[in-house]
Formats: structure tokens, C-alpha cells, sequence
């Protein structure tokens, strides 16, 4: 899989944007807030249909402007597909693929699949449980588009049954909500759960990479006992504890079990990651999350893009080295630095210098 053009309008710092990509490495090079972030929000807004950076898609859009638009063009098993996304701020957004209108914008999900790695991913192992839960839910969005649906609706469910819970509701007034809180949550849980059993091994696998001495693993931290992959004993778990905590939950206004609670719980030797990782441990963690995740999704017979946005000058030789072996394998990488010495001597790649709106391919 790789973008083959990307056209973008009134989006972030780009009123208009067209950019023609190739396989292999692509890098943007420019100062920081010259907005080669801005491309890569792009694609990963395209990809999830979030930002991974602002939280509503008022920022996204260029002041002044309306809606913002981004155009692609995408390689995928031989196949050209044109996915285009209308981003609006007072009112749905709209999706096409290939010039027709989908009913749903999340009919382009798994369209264009990548996994990106930024200076930010050291909050997967320093931040609260809100960062990892986000990193496991887009991963299972990425291998399983219809999840989106299902973790969508949970959040609504979890959001709605909050303000019932602080207004004293009635038992009969939660019923419906506990029942959808159970029957989505068990799935989701049982989702999360098999994800890591599959990713833990590559996670292992690339945190030993990095000649780091001791052993990392990944396993699912619930805020309800006994759950596992499987849907059916979910729901039986989750019913219960719903039935144990309903005084407390009345009493304190929120919903206090259900996967919106739990945590990805990261393992560095004896000890938990978060609290006790030095700050190089940190980063092979963060490492060996994104590229396990690579990994992952590319045993499965996936193509993922690989996104790395200015990584490279906050990395020792070892883990640009780990960085490196990823890209010799990727159909197609995007890189973005600040300066070219950042970047890896061995590194071959077509460069962009980038400066504010302007985005300009360097000659050979």
C-alpha cells in the first residue's frame, strides 16, 4: 500500500496543496512549525478519521475557510483507490470513494493503513491509561475497519449513561444503557485482549532488538477480573460487577467498570514501565509498541504505510538502526525532520523542503 497523490485544501497551514509520492522513502524537510506535521496529520486523519493531535476538527481547518478538504490517491493490491474526506466543523463530515458519495465516513476506514511514531509516543509509556487505551483502539481499527463502529458506540453509550448517573436516574431510566455498556464493552474487551495476545510477541521481539538487557511485554490491565477473547464471558463478568458497583456508581456520578477504565499495562523485567522505565528504556518501549505494531499488521498480510515524524534527532544510533530495518521493508515511508543531518548518512530517500505553505521537491 502507498499514497500515490495527496492533494490538500484549507487544511492546517495549506490553503492548496498537491503532492505526487513514490514508493520507497519520502522525507519533508523544514523548521519546526513550517507544518510538515500538517501532511502527516493529514494522512493519519484520512487513516482514522481523528487527529492525533487536537481533539475537535476546528484546528484543521484553515482560518477563515469553511470546511478542509483531503484529496488522496491510493496503491493498493494493484488497485487505484481515490478516497476523498470533507472535513466540517458545524456539521458531518463526507466521505467519497472513488467520486461516489459513502453513507457513512467510516466506509473509507482501512482504505489507506499506516502506523506512525512521533516524540509524542513517549506518553504510551509515561501518560495516563487514556493514551494507551487510544493506541490499542486505533490498531484494532487499523486491522478490523468495523470496530470503529463498536468503539464509537461504546464511548456514546459511556458519555450518556454519565449524565443519567449524575442526575439520580432511575434503575429502569439505566436499564437500556447498562445493557448496551455490557454488550458493547464485552466486545470491545474481548477485541483488546486478543490484539495483544497477538502483539506481545512483537513487542518482545523488537524491544530485545535494540540490545536492550531486560525483557519487555504487554498484557491488559481490567478494571473487572476474569474477562478474556471471549465476547459471551464477558458479558457475563460484566453484568455482574454492573450489579456489585450500581450503589457506587449512583453515589459518585460515573460509570466506574467497562473497558473505558482499563489500561495496557507494559512490562520492562520486574517492573512496570510506567514509574520505573529510564528514559531510553522509554523509548524502546515506545519502539517496540510502533513497530511491533508494524509487525504485526504486516504477518497478517497488510501493507501499512510507516510514518516517523521527527524522530530521528531524538534517537541513539541503536534505535535509528531499529527505524532504519523498518523502512527496508515498507512499501512506503514518510519522514519528517527539522534539519537534514538528522536523518541517517545510509538513508535513501526523495526529499521536500518545507516551508510555511510551501512545499518544494529537491532535484536529484
Amino acid at each position: 500500500m502507498r499514497i500515490n497523490k495527496l492533494a490538500l485544501t484549507n487544511f492546517r497551514s495549506y490553503p492548496n496543496l498537491e503532492l505526487e509520492l513514490h514508493p520507497g522513502v519520502t522525507t519533508f524537510i523544514g523548521d519546526n512549525g513550517s507544518g510538515k506535521t500538517n501532511i502527516v496529520e493529514a494522512l493519519i486523519y484520512l487513516s482514522f478519521l481523528t487527529s492525533h493531535r487536537v481533539a475537535s476538527n476546528a484546528p484543521l481547518i484553515t482560518l477563515g475557510a469553511q470546511q478542509a478538504i483531503i484529496r488522496s490517491e491510493i496503491i493498493k493490491d494493484d488497485r487505484i483507490l481515490k478516497v476523498d474526506l470533507e472535513i466540517n466543523t458545524s456539521k458531518t463530515n463526507r466521505a467519497r470513494l472513488n467520486g461516489n458519495p459513502t453513507r457513512s465516513q467510516r466506509e473509507i476506514l482501512g482504505a489507506c493503513q499506516i502506523v506512525y511514531f512521533s516524540p509524542e509516543d513517549l506518553d504510551l509509556v509515561r501518560a495516563d491509561p487514556g493514551t494507551r487505551r487510544d493506541f490499542l483502539d486505533r490498531l484494532l481499527i487499523t486491522r478490523i475497519p468495523r470496530l470503529a463502529g463498536i468503539i464509537s458506540d461504546y464511548d456514546r453509550v459511556v458519555k450518556q449513561r454519565n449524565v443519567l448517573l449524575k442526575t439520580r436516574t432511575s434503575t429502569n431510566a439505566l436499564a437500556p444503557w447498562n445493557e448496551q455498556l455490557i454488550r458493547f464493552g464485552a466486545q470491545l474487551t474481548a477485541e483488546r485482549i486478543a490484539l495483544i495476545a497477538r502483539l506481545n510477541p512483537w513487542v518482545t521481539k523488537n524491544y530485545a532488538n535494540l540490545n536492550e538487557v531486560k525483557t519487555a511485554s504487554i498484557s491488559y490491565k481490567c478494571s473487572s477480573e476474569g474477562v478474556t477473547d471471549n465476547t459471551e464471558n464477558n458479558i457475563e463478568i460484566l453484568s455482574r460487577r454492573l450489579e456489585e458497583v450500581a450503589y457506587q456508581e449512583i453515589e459518585r456520578g460515573v460509570s466506574l467498570i467497562g473497558p473505558h477504565r482499563d489500561d495496557l499495562h507494559l512490562q520492562i523485567g520486574d517492573f512496570p514501565a510506567k514509574g520505573y522505565a529510564s528514559h531510553g528504556e522509554s523509548w524502546s518501549m515506545a519502539i517496540a509498541l510502533r513497530i511491533g505494531s508494524f509487525d504485526l499488521l504486516r504477518s497478517e498480510g497488510a501493507e501499512p504505510i510507516l510514518i516517523l515524524d521527527d524522530v530521528f534527532a531524538e534517537l541513539d544510533t541503536s534505535r535509528r538502526v531499529q527505524l532504519m530495518s523498518a523502512t527496508q521493508v515498507a512499501e512506503q515511508t514518510i519522514i519528517t525532520a527539522a534539519v537534514e543531518n538528522d536523518l541517517p548518512s545510509q538513508l535513501l530517500t526523495q526529499k521536500f523542503y518545507v516551508t510555511p505553505g510551501l512545499v518544494k521537491k529537491m532535484s536529484n
